[in-house]
Protein backbone atom coordinates (compact mmCIF):
# COMPACT_ATOMS: atom_id res chain seq x y z
CA UNK A 1 0.00 0.00 0.00
CA UNK A 2 1.80 3.51 -0.98
CA UNK A 3 -1.40 5.90 -1.56
CA UNK A 4 -3.21 7.45 1.83
CA UNK A 5 -7.03 6.14 0.49
CA UNK A 6 -5.64 2.59 0.22
CA UNK A 7 -6.75 -0.26 2.53
CA UNK A 8 -6.14 -3.11 0.52
CA UNK A 9 -9.85 -3.99 0.51
CA UNK A 10 -10.72 -1.84 -2.49
CA UNK A 11 -12.89 -3.79 -5.03
CA UNK A 12 -11.49 -4.27 -8.52
CA UNK A 13 -8.46 -5.66 -8.13
CA UNK A 14 -6.94 -7.91 -9.62
CA UNK A 15 -4.54 -10.63 -9.32
CA UNK A 16 -0.32 -9.51 -9.80
CA UNK A 17 0.10 -11.76 -13.00
CA UNK A 18 -2.97 -10.48 -14.82
CA UNK A 19 -0.17 -8.04 -17.05
CA UNK A 20 -3.43 -6.23 -19.11
CA UNK A 21 -4.56 -5.60 -15.69
CA UNK A 22 -1.14 -3.83 -14.24
CA UNK A 23 -0.97 -1.84 -17.39
CA UNK A 24 -4.07 -0.52 -17.05
CA UNK A 25 -3.51 -0.26 -13.49
CA UNK A 26 -0.28 1.92 -14.57
CA UNK A 27 -1.94 4.16 -17.04
CA UNK A 28 -4.37 4.93 -14.78
CA UNK A 29 -2.19 5.86 -11.82
CA UNK A 30 -0.24 8.05 -14.75
CA UNK A 31 -2.87 9.55 -15.94
CA UNK A 32 -4.61 10.80 -12.37
CA UNK A 33 -1.06 11.58 -10.70
CA UNK A 34 0.00 13.66 -13.61
CA UNK A 35 3.30 15.69 -12.59
CA UNK A 36 1.85 16.03 -9.48
CA UNK A 37 4.50 14.49 -8.04
CA UNK A 38 7.43 16.46 -9.13
CA UNK A 39 5.38 19.73 -8.19
CA UNK A 40 5.16 19.01 -4.98
CA UNK A 41 9.23 19.43 -4.53
CA UNK A 42 8.98 23.01 -4.72
CA UNK A 43 6.25 22.70 -2.10
CA UNK A 44 7.42 20.93 0.13
CA UNK A 45 9.34 22.88 2.59
CA UNK A 46 5.53 24.67 3.11
CA UNK A 47 3.75 21.34 3.40
CA UNK A 48 6.54 20.36 6.47
CA UNK A 49 5.95 23.86 7.88
CA UNK A 50 1.95 23.14 7.69
CA UNK A 51 2.28 20.04 9.23
CA UNK A 52 5.18 21.30 12.29
CA UNK A 53 2.05 23.97 13.10
CA UNK A 54 -0.67 21.16 12.83
CA UNK A 55 1.48 18.85 15.46
CA UNK A 56 1.10 21.67 17.90
CA UNK A 57 -2.51 21.79 17.56
CA UNK A 58 -3.20 18.30 17.67
CA UNK A 59 -0.80 18.24 20.92
CA UNK A 60 -2.89 21.26 22.64
CA UNK A 61 -5.96 18.85 21.94
CA UNK A 62 -4.57 16.09 23.87
CA UNK A 63 -4.33 13.66 20.86
CA UNK A 64 -1.00 13.16 20.50
CA UNK A 65 1.55 13.49 23.59
CA UNK A 66 4.42 16.11 24.02
CA UNK A 67 7.00 13.46 23.73
CA UNK A 68 5.22 12.17 20.52
CA UNK A 69 5.23 15.81 18.90
CA UNK A 70 8.55 16.42 19.41
CA UNK A 71 9.37 12.82 18.26
CA UNK A 72 7.45 13.54 14.89
CA UNK A 73 8.94 17.28 14.57
CA UNK A 74 12.38 15.71 14.80
CA UNK A 75 11.02 13.69 12.01
CA UNK A 76 9.84 16.37 9.90
CA UNK A 77 13.43 18.28 10.00
CA UNK A 78 15.28 15.18 8.99
CA UNK A 79 12.56 15.04 5.90
CA UNK A 80 13.34 18.89 5.24
CA UNK A 81 16.65 18.59 5.64
CA UNK A 82 17.12 15.52 2.95
CA UNK A 83 15.14 17.80 0.48
CA UNK A 84 17.66 20.60 1.08
CA UNK A 85 20.28 18.02 -0.19
CA UNK A 86 18.14 17.06 -2.57
CA UNK A 87 17.78 13.34 -1.46
CA UNK A 88 14.10 13.32 -0.53
CA UNK A 89 11.94 11.39 -3.07
CA UNK A 90 8.16 11.67 -3.76
CA UNK A 91 7.19 8.76 -6.24
CA UNK A 92 4.88 8.75 -8.67
CA UNK A 93 3.21 5.74 -7.05
CA UNK A 94 2.66 7.89 -3.73
CA UNK A 95 0.86 10.38 -5.69
CA UNK A 96 1.82 13.65 -4.10
CA UNK A 97 4.23 14.70 -1.48
CA UNK A 98 1.38 14.57 1.73
CA UNK A 99 1.89 11.34 1.03
CA UNK A 100 5.73 11.00 1.06
CA UNK A 101 5.72 12.47 4.32
CA UNK A 102 3.68 10.08 6.25
CA UNK A 103 4.76 6.98 4.56
CA UNK A 104 8.11 8.43 6.22
CA UNK A 105 7.18 9.19 9.40
CA UNK A 106 5.43 5.79 9.46
CA UNK A 107 8.25 4.00 8.40
CA UNK A 108 10.67 5.76 10.81
CA UNK A 109 8.15 5.84 14.17
CA UNK A 110 5.60 2.94 13.06
CA UNK A 111 2.17 3.85 14.00
CA UNK A 112 3.25 6.89 15.87
CA UNK A 113 4.11 8.66 11.95
CA UNK A 114 0.22 7.85 11.11
CA UNK A 115 -1.10 10.12 13.63
CA UNK A 116 -0.07 13.24 11.62
CA UNK A 117 -2.67 13.50 9.69
CA UNK A 118 -5.52 13.69 12.14
CA UNK A 119 -7.40 16.20 11.27
CA UNK A 120 -6.67 16.84 8.20
CA UNK A 121 -7.75 16.21 4.38
CA UNK A 122 -5.28 16.55 1.47
CA UNK A 123 -7.61 18.76 0.68
CA UNK A 124 -6.46 21.41 3.37
CA UNK A 125 -3.38 20.25 3.35
CA UNK A 126 -2.63 21.31 -0.43
CA UNK A 127 -4.08 24.19 -0.06
CA UNK A 128 -2.49 25.55 2.92
CA UNK A 129 1.04 24.46 1.06
CA UNK A 130 0.14 26.48 -1.81
CA UNK A 131 -0.93 29.63 0.05
CA UNK A 132 2.04 29.43 2.06
CA UNK A 133 4.27 29.41 -1.03
CA UNK A 134 2.01 32.07 -2.86
CA UNK A 135 2.81 34.79 -0.14
CA UNK A 136 6.79 33.58 -0.50
CA UNK A 137 6.71 34.15 -4.24
CA UNK A 138 4.57 36.71 -4.35
CA UNK A 139 6.74 38.84 -1.84
CA UNK A 140 9.47 37.47 -3.89
CA UNK A 141 7.79 39.28 -7.58
CA UNK A 142 7.28 42.05 -6.16
CA UNK A 143 10.91 42.63 -4.95
CA UNK A 144 12.00 41.87 -8.34
CA UNK A 145 9.80 44.51 -9.77
CA UNK A 146 11.22 47.05 -7.08
CA UNK A 147 14.53 46.20 -8.55
CA UNK A 148 13.48 46.75 -12.23
CA UNK A 149 11.85 49.61 -11.40
CA UNK A 150 14.96 51.16 -9.76
CA UNK A 151 16.81 50.69 -13.00
CA UNK A 152 14.46 52.00 -15.18
CA UNK A 153 14.25 55.20 -12.75
CA UNK A 154 17.97 55.21 -13.21
CA UNK A 155 18.08 54.93 -16.86
CA UNK A 156 14.95 57.81 -16.89
CA UNK A 157 17.00 60.24 -14.77
CA UNK A 158 20.26 59.93 -16.56
CA UNK A 159 18.07 60.66 -19.84
CA UNK A 160 15.28 62.86 -18.29
CA UNK A 161 16.17 66.04 -21.05
CA UNK A 162 17.64 63.77 -23.88
CA UNK A 163 14.81 64.33 -26.26
CA UNK A 164 12.55 61.97 -27.73
CA UNK A 165 10.39 61.72 -30.41
CA UNK A 166 6.88 60.76 -28.68
CA UNK A 167 4.33 58.52 -30.99
CA UNK A 168 1.06 57.74 -31.65
CA UNK A 169 -0.19 55.25 -33.73
CA UNK A 170 3.33 54.66 -34.67
CA UNK A 171 3.60 57.67 -35.94
CA UNK A 172 5.28 60.86 -34.97
CA UNK A 173 3.15 63.16 -32.53
CA UNK A 174 5.31 65.20 -29.82
CA UNK A 175 8.12 66.37 -28.40
CA UNK A 176 8.99 63.87 -25.41
CA UNK A 177 12.39 62.67 -24.12
CA UNK A 178 13.59 59.55 -23.12
CA UNK A 179 13.37 60.27 -19.58
CA UNK A 180 10.12 60.93 -19.84
CA UNK A 181 9.26 57.23 -22.54
CA UNK A 182 11.04 54.99 -19.54
CA UNK A 183 9.27 57.19 -16.40
CA UNK A 184 5.82 56.11 -17.89
CA UNK A 185 6.79 52.20 -17.63
CA UNK A 186 8.23 52.92 -14.00
CA UNK A 187 5.60 54.42 -12.83
CA UNK A 188 2.97 51.55 -13.84
CA UNK A 189 4.95 49.22 -12.77
CA UNK A 190 4.78 51.44 -9.18
CA UNK A 191 1.00 51.36 -9.57
CA UNK A 192 1.14 47.56 -9.89
CA UNK A 193 2.99 46.82 -7.00
CA UNK A 194 0.50 49.03 -4.89
CA UNK A 195 -1.85 47.01 -6.21
CA UNK A 196 -1.12 43.95 -4.83
CA UNK A 197 -2.39 44.80 -1.34
CA UNK A 198 -5.72 43.52 -2.81
CA UNK A 199 -4.31 40.03 -4.24
CA UNK A 200 -2.32 39.85 -1.13
CA UNK A 201 -5.78 39.27 1.18
CA UNK A 202 -7.04 36.95 -0.77
CA UNK A 203 -4.05 34.89 -0.09
CA UNK A 204 -3.41 35.96 3.34
CA UNK A 205 -6.42 33.78 4.71
CA UNK A 206 -5.45 29.52 6.21
CA UNK A 207 -7.56 27.14 4.58
CA UNK A 208 -5.72 24.43 7.66
CA UNK A 209 -8.39 22.90 10.19
CA UNK A 210 -10.85 22.91 7.14
CA UNK A 211 -10.03 19.01 6.43
CA UNK A 212 -12.02 18.01 2.93
CA UNK A 213 -13.95 21.11 2.77
CA UNK A 214 -16.62 20.50 5.76
CA UNK A 215 -14.84 20.93 8.85
CA UNK A 216 -13.90 18.20 12.07
CA UNK A 217 -14.96 17.22 14.97
CA UNK A 218 -11.22 17.59 15.98
CA UNK A 219 -10.54 20.61 18.46
CA UNK A 220 -8.21 22.56 16.37
CA UNK A 221 -7.61 26.06 17.38
CA UNK A 222 -7.59 27.25 13.84
CA UNK A 223 -7.09 31.28 15.11
CA UNK A 224 -4.00 30.28 16.55
CA UNK A 225 -3.02 27.75 13.33
CA UNK A 226 -3.45 30.74 11.06
CA UNK A 227 -1.42 32.68 13.56
CA UNK A 228 1.63 30.92 13.58
CA UNK A 229 1.99 30.44 9.71
CA UNK A 230 1.69 33.76 9.10
CA UNK A 231 -2.18 34.23 7.56
CA UNK A 232 -3.86 36.84 8.98
CA UNK A 233 -6.16 34.03 10.27
CA UNK A 234 -8.32 31.56 9.06
CA UNK A 235 -11.17 30.95 6.70
CA UNK A 236 -14.45 31.48 8.72
CA UNK A 237 -16.13 28.88 6.72
CA UNK A 238 -15.00 25.62 5.69
CA UNK A 239 -16.57 25.29 2.32
CA UNK A 240 -15.00 28.55 1.56
CA UNK A 241 -11.65 26.53 1.15
CA UNK A 242 -12.37 24.40 -2.19
CA UNK A 243 -14.31 27.30 -3.04
CA UNK A 244 -11.68 29.78 -3.18
CA UNK A 245 -9.10 26.92 -4.87
CA UNK A 246 -8.51 27.94 -8.49
CA UNK A 247 -10.48 31.06 -7.88
CA UNK A 248 -7.92 33.03 -5.95
CA UNK A 249 -5.01 31.74 -7.57
CA UNK A 250 -6.69 32.71 -11.39
CA UNK A 251 -7.25 36.36 -9.87
CA UNK A 252 -3.56 36.20 -8.81
CA UNK A 253 -2.39 34.67 -12.16
CA UNK A 254 -4.35 37.66 -13.45
CA UNK A 255 -2.51 40.17 -11.18
CA UNK A 256 0.51 38.49 -12.21
CA UNK A 257 -0.11 39.06 -16.06
CA UNK A 258 -0.25 42.98 -15.11
CA UNK A 259 3.85 42.77 -14.73
CA UNK A 260 3.82 41.07 -18.17
CA UNK A 261 2.01 43.08 -20.30
CA UNK A 262 3.37 46.09 -19.23
CA UNK A 263 7.18 44.66 -19.78
CA UNK A 264 6.29 43.25 -23.07
CA UNK A 265 4.99 46.90 -24.53
CA UNK A 266 8.34 48.06 -23.26
CA UNK A 267 10.57 45.15 -25.12
CA UNK A 268 8.16 46.15 -27.95
CA UNK A 269 9.40 49.88 -28.26
CA UNK A 270 13.18 48.89 -27.31
CA UNK A 271 12.65 46.39 -30.44
CA UNK A 272 11.41 48.93 -32.71
CA UNK A 273 13.60 52.27 -31.38
CA UNK A 274 16.68 49.97 -31.60
CA UNK A 275 16.24 48.73 -35.06
CA UNK A 276 18.28 50.48 -37.97
CA UNK A 277 15.01 52.43 -39.32
CA UNK A 278 15.29 54.53 -35.86
CA UNK A 279 18.94 53.96 -34.84
CA UNK A 280 17.67 55.67 -31.30
CA UNK A 281 19.04 52.60 -28.84
CA UNK A 282 21.74 50.18 -28.90
CA UNK A 283 21.44 46.87 -26.65
CA UNK A 284 24.40 45.49 -25.31
CA UNK A 285 25.57 42.54 -27.27
CA UNK A 286 25.31 40.05 -24.29
CA UNK A 287 21.61 40.23 -24.73
CA UNK A 288 21.25 40.03 -28.41
CA UNK A 289 22.30 36.76 -30.88
CA UNK A 290 23.23 36.32 -34.04
CA UNK A 291 22.32 35.09 -37.13
CA UNK A 292 23.39 31.11 -38.20
CA UNK A 293 23.93 32.49 -42.15
CA UNK A 294 23.75 36.19 -41.84
CA UNK A 295 27.03 37.61 -39.77
CA UNK A 296 25.86 41.32 -39.88
CA UNK A 297 22.67 40.64 -38.07
CA UNK A 298 22.37 41.68 -34.13
CA UNK A 299 18.98 40.05 -32.93
CA UNK A 300 17.09 41.57 -29.61
CA UNK A 301 16.03 37.74 -28.66
CA UNK A 302 16.08 38.76 -25.08
CA UNK A 303 13.60 41.67 -25.57
CA UNK A 304 11.07 39.54 -27.82
CA UNK A 305 11.22 36.27 -25.69
CA UNK A 306 9.88 39.08 -22.75
CA UNK A 307 7.40 40.28 -25.44
CA UNK A 308 6.62 36.91 -26.54
CA UNK A 309 6.06 35.28 -22.47
CA UNK A 310 3.18 37.79 -21.75
CA UNK A 311 1.03 35.26 -23.71
CA UNK A 312 2.49 32.64 -21.89
CA UNK A 313 1.04 34.45 -18.68
CA UNK A 314 -2.42 34.77 -20.31
CA UNK A 315 -2.60 30.79 -21.25
CA UNK A 316 -1.77 29.81 -17.58
CA UNK A 317 -4.54 32.87 -16.84
CA UNK A 318 -7.13 31.14 -19.18
CA UNK A 319 -6.66 27.70 -17.90
CA UNK A 320 -7.29 28.50 -14.63
CA UNK A 321 -10.55 30.55 -15.34
CA UNK A 322 -11.35 26.99 -18.00
CA UNK A 323 -11.01 24.97 -15.04
CA UNK A 324 -12.97 26.26 -12.55
CA UNK A 325 -15.65 28.09 -14.37
CA UNK A 326 -18.31 25.10 -14.11
CA UNK A 327 -17.44 23.56 -11.03
CA UNK A 328 -19.99 23.39 -8.25
CA UNK A 329 -18.93 23.45 -4.46
CA UNK A 330 -16.70 21.38 -2.67
CA UNK A 331 -13.59 19.37 -4.07
CA UNK A 332 -13.22 18.06 -7.62
CA UNK A 333 -10.20 16.15 -8.94
CA UNK A 334 -10.43 19.11 -11.48
CA UNK A 335 -8.47 21.46 -8.90
CA UNK A 336 -5.53 19.10 -8.90
CA UNK A 337 -4.45 21.09 -12.20
CA UNK A 338 -4.67 24.62 -10.69
CA UNK A 339 -1.55 24.30 -8.99
CA UNK A 340 0.91 24.18 -12.05
CA UNK A 341 -0.30 27.42 -13.44
CA UNK A 342 0.33 29.32 -10.54
CA UNK A 343 3.66 27.51 -10.24
CA UNK A 344 4.37 28.35 -13.50
CA UNK A 345 3.46 31.79 -13.95
CA UNK A 346 5.25 32.70 -10.68
CA UNK A 347 8.44 31.11 -12.63
CA UNK A 348 7.61 32.99 -15.82
CA UNK A 349 7.53 36.59 -14.32
CA UNK A 350 9.96 36.85 -12.49
CA UNK A 351 12.26 35.41 -14.77
CA UNK A 352 10.51 38.55 -16.86
CA UNK A 353 11.17 41.15 -14.43
CA UNK A 354 14.99 39.83 -13.61
CA UNK A 355 15.53 39.71 -17.80
CA UNK A 356 14.04 43.11 -17.67
CA UNK A 357 16.39 44.53 -15.52
CA UNK A 358 19.11 43.29 -17.61
CA UNK A 359 17.86 44.68 -20.58
CA UNK A 360 17.43 47.73 -19.39
CA UNK A 361 20.73 47.90 -17.73
CA UNK A 362 22.11 47.18 -21.42
CA UNK A 363 20.79 49.77 -23.14
CA UNK A 364 22.75 52.63 -24.34
CA UNK A 365 21.00 55.95 -26.76
CA UNK A 366 22.43 57.90 -29.62
CA UNK A 367 21.95 61.15 -28.95
CA UNK A 368 23.05 62.41 -32.07
CA UNK A 369 20.11 60.40 -33.45
CA UNK A 370 17.45 60.92 -31.19
CA UNK A 371 17.84 64.83 -31.66
CA UNK A 372 18.15 64.32 -35.62
CA UNK A 373 14.88 62.60 -35.03
CA UNK A 374 13.19 65.34 -33.16
CA UNK A 375 11.61 67.44 -36.45
CA UNK A 376 9.83 70.76 -36.01
CA UNK A 377 6.37 69.05 -37.07
CA UNK A 378 6.60 67.49 -33.55
CA UNK A 379 6.38 71.37 -32.23
CA UNK A 380 2.77 71.94 -34.00
CA UNK A 381 0.82 71.77 -30.89
CA UNK A 382 2.75 73.88 -28.67
CA UNK A 383 2.84 76.22 -31.80
CA UNK A 384 -0.69 76.30 -31.59
CA UNK A 385 -0.58 76.86 -27.48
CA UNK A 386 1.80 79.63 -28.14
CA UNK A 387 -0.99 81.28 -30.30
CA UNK A 388 -3.00 81.17 -28.31
CA UNK A 389 -1.11 82.66 -25.27
CA UNK A 390 0.00 85.68 -27.57
CA UNK A 391 -2.35 86.37 -30.12
CA UNK A 392 -6.03 85.55 -28.20
CA UNK A 393 -6.60 82.88 -30.73
CA UNK A 394 -8.95 79.95 -29.83
CA UNK A 395 -7.68 76.86 -29.64
CA UNK A 396 -9.40 75.59 -32.57
CA UNK A 397 -8.88 78.43 -34.50
CA UNK A 398 -5.03 78.36 -33.53
CA UNK A 399 -5.10 74.62 -34.84
CA UNK A 400 -6.09 75.33 -38.17
CA UNK A 401 -3.44 78.41 -38.63
CA UNK A 402 -0.92 76.02 -37.68
CA UNK A 403 -2.25 72.98 -40.12
CA UNK A 404 -2.48 75.30 -42.97
CA UNK A 405 1.36 76.32 -41.99
CA UNK A 406 3.19 73.57 -40.62
CA UNK A 407 6.44 75.33 -40.76
CA UNK A 408 5.25 78.07 -38.76
CA UNK A 409 6.36 75.47 -36.06
CA UNK A 410 10.10 75.37 -37.03
CA UNK A 411 10.87 78.20 -35.58
CA UNK A 412 10.30 77.05 -32.02
CA UNK A 413 12.49 73.94 -32.71
CA UNK A 414 15.90 74.76 -31.87
CA UNK A 415 14.97 76.74 -28.22
CA UNK A 416 12.52 73.92 -27.71
CA UNK A 417 15.00 71.67 -27.75
CA UNK A 418 17.57 73.51 -25.48
CA UNK A 419 15.28 73.96 -22.83
CA UNK A 420 15.06 70.36 -22.61
CA UNK A 421 18.84 69.56 -23.03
Amino acid sequence: MSKLWETGEEGGATPQSDNAARDRAVKVEAFTVGNDYLLDQELLPYDLKASGIHLKALERAGLVTTEEADTLQQGLDEILDLWKEGTFEIRRDQEDGHTAIEMWLTERFGDMGKKIHTGRSRNDQVLTAMRLYEKERLRETLQAAITCISSLLDLAEAHQKLPMPGYTHTRKAMLSTVGQWLGGFAELLILQVDASEGVGRLIDRSPLGTAAGFGTTIDLDREREAEELGFSGPLACATSAQLSRGWVELQLVQYLSGFSALLARLSADVIQFSSEAYGFIDIDALLCTGSSIMPNKKNPDVAELIRAKHALMNGYAASLQSQTANLGAGYHRDLQLTKEPVMKAFETVTDLLEMTTLLVNGLSFDEEALVAACSSDLLAAEEAYRLVREQGLSFRDAYRQVKSRPESSASMTLDTMALLR
